[in-house]
């Protein structure tokens, strides 16, 4: 039997894929550390008890997008919904890249934008971040001009730098990028400013955010886009029939009832992080500013490989970046909760020594 063969542009391409392994302390995916607040499963148990499952759900997740522009101070429709923020990456995608068309990013930042856009059919071209993992301006200014993409793809705080991107960065590359302005946000929360303010009707500059870090529900995989609603109503054009199904939506909005909680574990991460930056500066590693839940450090007296073998050989499962673009060396570990992140500390004192 003759096999038949995939899309020649997919043909180099590899799932984007985490380590799987049974650890005591899984700190590799930036998950929260977190469940929801007890009363979000109660609630959501209440709701679905009244979905009409023999029904397709709300098309449009009208009551979800109106619950989210509430929150945000945006019209309903400046919001897009979809199953975790990689399908609204997709969806933009399938709108203004495709073939013919460029898409940009600066790396080291999420492996995943350049790989949905790929798999869209759209060609990447990959811009370089500064030696210090900031958004050179000058590069963007040159990217830019040369490939004119329909989509320049950042991320604030960057992934898995962890670096926030100062809003005067942000306001320069949107008004300098001829097509669409994608500002990756899935770790927006955590940060000291966001891309949310720039949205506007006359910019096309899109926020993506999830549910998966600061609501605790990475297993619903639910994402969400703000945007110009112009732009929102294109996107309509290219997503799947009855795409985003009633529980998502329903589990959607009843987390937002628990905002505050939210907000408060928000803020213990970020003082939890704080403590980790202060640890981890008492050891001979080299490490960048985060703004996220995650921090990305360089061990300086072994490669970072064997510290990554050294913490998994003691039960402690991080992230190793060394081969992602300009991350030689580098690892990355999620804020877990203050018993995970001692549990850490203690691993890695024990294989730097």
């Amino acid at each position: 039997m003759t096999r038949p063969k995939v899309r020649d542009d997919l043909s180099t391409l590899e799932g984007y894929h985490s380590p799987q392994v049974e650890v005591d302390v899984r700190l590799n995916t930036n998950e929260s550390p977190y469940p929801p607040p007890d009363g979000f499963r109660d609630a959501l148990a209440a709701e679905l008890s009244r979905v009409e499952w023999h029904r397709y759900p709300d098309r449009a997740a009208t009551a979800l997008r109106e619950d989210l522009a509430k929150g945000m101070g945006v019209d309903p429709a400046q919001v897009f919904v979809a199953n975790g923020s990689n399908e609204v990456l997709q969806t933009v995608c399938l709108a203004y890249g495709g073939h013919g068309r460029w898409a940009v990013d600066f790396q080291p930042t999420y492996l995943m934008h350049g790989q949905i856009a790929e798999i869209t059919g759209t060609s990447v071209h990959h811009g370089r971040r500064a030696a210090d993992f900031s958004l050179d301006l000058d590069e963007v200014r040159s990217v830019l001009r040369a490939k004119a993409p329909a989509i320049t793809f950042l991320c604030s705080p960057n992934n898995p730098t962890g670096m926030v991107e100062p809003p005067e960065v942000v306001k320069e590359a949107a008004a300098l990028a001829p097509g669409v302005v994608i500002v990756d946000e899935a770790y927006g929360q955590f940060a000291d400013w966001s891309a949310l303010e720039l949205i506007d009707e006359d910019r096309p500059l899109v926020v993506t955010r999830t549910y998966s870090k600061t609501w605790s529900m990475a297993a619903a995989r639910l994402g969400y886009l703000v945007g110009p609603s112009w732009l929102v109503a294109e996107l309509e054009k290219v997503v799947l029939p009855y795409h985003l199904d009633t529980v998502k939506q329903v589990a959607g909005r009843v987390a937002l009832r628990f905002e505050s909680e939210m907000t408060e574990r928000v803020a213990h991460l970020v003082a939890e992080r704080e403590r980790l930056v202060a640890a981890l500066a008492q050891l001979p590693v080299e490490q960048w500013p985060s703004g996220a839940n995650f921090i990305l450090f360089r061990p300086t007296g072994m490669p970072g490989r064997q510290v990554w073998q050294g913490l998994l050989d003691r039960s402690v499962l991080v992230r190793d970046t060394s081969s992602w673009p300009g991350l030689d060396g580098c690892l990355r570990v999620t804020v877990g909760t203050p018993a995970e992140d001692d549990a850490f500390l203690s691993a890695l004192t024990e294989v730097l020594a």
